[in-house]
């Protein structure tokens, strides 16, 4: 292990649940770097997961406050000055690499399975796409090639949730008629396109058990984008359950999952946040390959995940008709969940 390395970048400019599992490379590279410089390079709307971390150092934006990614020119300039001495590439993009190449970082970390992996001159030969492992564990796995190992790291994401946030939610939900007192369960029918997942049709269902369980309240959460589904849910669910598509910011939603005692999804970056502030969380998983619980799954312990059972493992149905409602997760029973539902919940 070269212990010259001073100052390093983890580059991850996706989505939430992304970031989430990509920011315990921190946590490692600090146990072998105690004294190391680190900084994320990420997307503005993901700031407020890395802004609190006690592990890194430093945040880069790589799109502007409208939105617009950063100029090329720019974002090299950006890098250069900073004189990094290591990048590690999580998400491979083309864009990226050329950055770091043209900004001249001494050591860059890639996959050897991409055209452009020339870039890169530390490479890893891991296939991501048959997702035998979990995506933290592809990340952490990068760093064997500057010598760092995660044996006996805790690795599980964190996130630490602000009080005034939590306030704020306090306030929100006995504003919309929560009692002191009453359970909450989440569930979160959106995915954001990432994966297939169950209709809103079998959320509501599960929505109205659920809310007939003595003393549990049913919120059922969206983006403000995502209403019309939220509506949809609430439109089978009835009167047990309550829409909430009000968040000011990630915090606030990370703050709900931290006062409800169970979150339910299919697969999306809410679930892993759920998971980080230590919620029991329930995962709908599809079975197609690229998508699976094996790869994507909240990484916790304290979980039940559902997947299609005796369906094709690549269906093709699934991988081509998106806006279709997708017969394998649908397999997934009400009653199943429901039961899952209560162990976490209680209630007959």
């Amino acid at each position: 292990m070269n212990r010259a390395y001073n100052r390093f970048l983890i580059v991850r400019t996706d989505r939430i649940g992304d970031v989430l599992l990509t920011l315990p490379m921190a946590r490692v590279i600090k146990r072998h770097f105690p004294q190391a410089h680190i900084a994320m390079l990420i997307r503005r709307y993901t700031s407020e997961l890395v802004e609190e971390n006690e592990y890194v150092d430093q945040i880069l934006y790589y799109d502007e406050a409208g939105g617009a990614l950063t100029p090329l020119l720019q974002l090299i300039s950006n890098l250069r000055e900073q004189r990094y001495d290591v990048v590690i590439h999580t998400q491979p993009r083309p864009r990226l690499a050329l950055v770091t190449w043209v900004a001249n970082i001494p050591v860059r970390i890639g996959t050897g399975y991409r055209w452009y992996s020339f870039f890169y001159n530390k490479k890893v030969y891991e296939h991501r796409k048959y997702a035998l492992k979990h995506e933290l564990e592809y990340n952490l796995n990068l760093l064997s090639a500057i010598g760092c190992s995660y044996d006996g790291v805790e690795i599980q994401p964190t996130l630490a949730v602000n009080n005034d946030a939590l306030e704020t939610m306090r306030v929100l939900l006995k504003k919309k008629g929560v009692q002191k007192g009453e359970r909450i369960v989440i569930i979160h029918p959106g995915s954001g396109g990432s994966a297939r997942g169950w209709s809103y049709g079998r959320f509501g269902e599960l929505a109205h058990r659920l809310g007939n369980i003595s003393s549990v309240r049913v919120v059922i959460t969206g983006k403000k984008e995502e209403e019309e589904l939220v509506n949809n849910v609430i439109s089978t669910a009835g009167t047990k359950a309550l829409p909430l598509v009000e968040f000011g910011s990630v915090r606030e939603f990370a703050a709900l999952a931290k006062l409800s005692s169970l979150f339910i999804s299919n697969s999306t970056g809410p679930i892993h946040l759920a998971a980080a502030v230590g919620t029991p969380v329930i995962g709908l998983y599809p079975q197609l390959t690229p998508q699976n619980a094996t790869r994507w799954g909240p990484y916790t312990t304290n979980k039940t995940i559902f997947s299609p059972v005796n369906k094709p493992v690549n269906c093709k149905q699934c991988r081509a008709q998106r806006s279709r409602i997708c017969e394998c997760m649908e397999s997934i029973s009400v009653d199943g969940v429901f039961h899952a539902a209560k162990k976490y919940v209680g209630g007959e």
